[in-house]
């Protein structure tokens, strides 16, 4: 199933986009979530990724494990 997800970013989160997207490419392959597109916007969102995930609650804990990994960035 499909879900959009969108995102910000600050100054501090972008200076660290290797480590960002690596753990994060880690944790989808390991919730079996695939990364179908990343869109960067302008507006209240810098970011919409779209996702095919096996499942609601898959989709849901990478969104909860994402917020996390902000605060352990930053």
């Amino acid at each position: 199933m499909k879900y959009i997800l969108f995102g910000t970013l600050n100054t501090k989160w972008v200076a660290r986009h290797a480590e960002r997207t690596k753990e994060s490419r880690e944790k989808l392959q390991a919730l079996g979530i695939t990364l179908d597109a990343v869109y960067y916007t302008q507006g209240p969102y810098d970011f919409v990724d779209v996702i095919d995930a096996p499942s609601g609650e898959a989709a849901l804990q990478f969104s909860v494990w994402y917020a996390s990994l902000i605060g352990r960035i930053l």
